[in-house]
């Protein structure tokens, strides 16, 4: 029996949730999955009625479930990323999730902005560093609001960190029915400490001889993603570059509102989420979409075994966008708990037609 803990956070997540629960609980009863649920308050409207974030015995309870399925952070009434800050990152530090796992996949290509892009020629998965570099929060500001202000942040990546979120790519690119290549994205040109990731990578690869490498600084691998998206397979970069580029694979694979990501620490407790924000102008409008929090838990389906329901979640994204039953990915394209009720429809037809 697998415990998932489910933090809704704030704005459209408990909408987006809702469904993703929904489509976990008919996939579950055709697969045999078992589970059960933990919901926790933590928020803006439990930090407003409390003035608690995420206290640290909200970490060790997030230990003793199989994973945590995440809505969304932020909220305008209190200060800009002190909440995402204290549960976002609070999760990732303290449990240690080192890999920040972001699949990019065309299931429809009326939905690339690129033209002539088919689905076949955009199936990558990023792997980001999830706890090192500018994230460490290691810095600040001395004589604020001055005209000799300083502000100072520092990057630091390790050995031990550089190089086992690199293993995992190469693990990865093993598993992946792809072109079996890892792409190392950096700026060790310019940023010559991370040689670091140079010399680790090469290093790594020397285990992997069955793997091809390729390399590419930031700025050219933001370029390549546009010209020749098909080039790339598994991609491991660090924290910083990580957020930027898989961002850019959202737009491509259609939007904000299709992409999700695993926060991941093999073999320990996980973390699921969709990878766009609170969106409070929308809160309680029934306009979000629902599709990356699915796609969150087509995600945490396969990092617990399920590889069946991830696989029948997938399979009724992706007739759902392709049909354009779903159209848009853009809030309001279809009602929150109609997109829900799109994809049950689509893993139940499914589950009919294999008898």
């Amino acid at each position: 029996m697998h415990t998932i803990a489910v933090l809704p956070g704030d704005g459209i997540g408990e909408e987006v949730v809702r469904e993703g629960l929904r489509v976990l609980e008919t996939v579950s009863a055709l697969t045999g999955f078992k589970y059960k649920l933990e919901h926790y308050p933590y928020g803006a409207e439990h930090y407003l009625k409390t003035g608690e974030t995420f206290p640290d015995s909200a970490v060790r309870a997030m230990k003793d479930h199989s994973a945590i399925l995440l809505g969304a952070i932020g909220d305008p009434r209190v200060e800009t990323g002190m909440l995402e800050r204290a549960i976002i990152m609070g999760i990732r530090f303290g449990l240690d999730l080192y890999v920040n796992l972001r699949p990019i996949k065309l299931y429809a290509e009326h939905l690339c902005p690129l033209k002539g892009v088919t689905p076949s020629q955009l199936n990558m998965t990023v792997v980001r560093e999830n706890t090192e570099g500018a994230y460490t929060g290691l810095g600040g500001i001395m004589k604020k609001d001055t005209d000799n202000e300083v502000a100072v942040c520092n990057m630091v990546w390790t050995r031990a960190g550089v190089e086992r979120v690199t293993r995992y790519a190469f693990d990865l690119a093993r598993e992946r029915d792809g072109a079996k290549r890892v792409t190392l994205v950096d700026k060790a040109n310019a940023i010559r400490p991370m040689d670091i990731w140079t010399r680790t990578f090469a290093r790594v690869h020397e285990e992997y001889a069955d793997i091809d490498t390729d390399h590419a600084y930031i700025d050219a691998a933001c370029m390549w993603m546009i010209k020749n998206p098909d080039w790339f397979d598994v991609v491991v970069t660090d924290n910083l570059f990580g957020d930027i580029i898989t961002d850019l694979g959202a737009m491509l694979q259609g939007g904000l509102g299709i992409a999700a990501s695993g926060n991941i620490h093999p073999g320990k407790v996980s973390m699921f989420e969709p990878i766009h924000g609170s969106a409070p102008k929308y809160k309680g409008q029934n306009k979000a979409c629902p599709v990356a929090t699915v796609n969150a838990v087509l995600t945490m389906l396969n990092y617990l075994g399920d590889t069946e329901g991830a696989d029948i979640i997938e399979n009724a994204i992706a007739s759902a966008l392709r049909t354009k039953k779903i159209p848009s990915l853009s809030a309001g394209a279809v009602p929150t708990d109609k997109a829900g009720d799109i994809l049950i429809e689509e893993i139940k037809a499914q589950a009919a037609a294999a008898g």
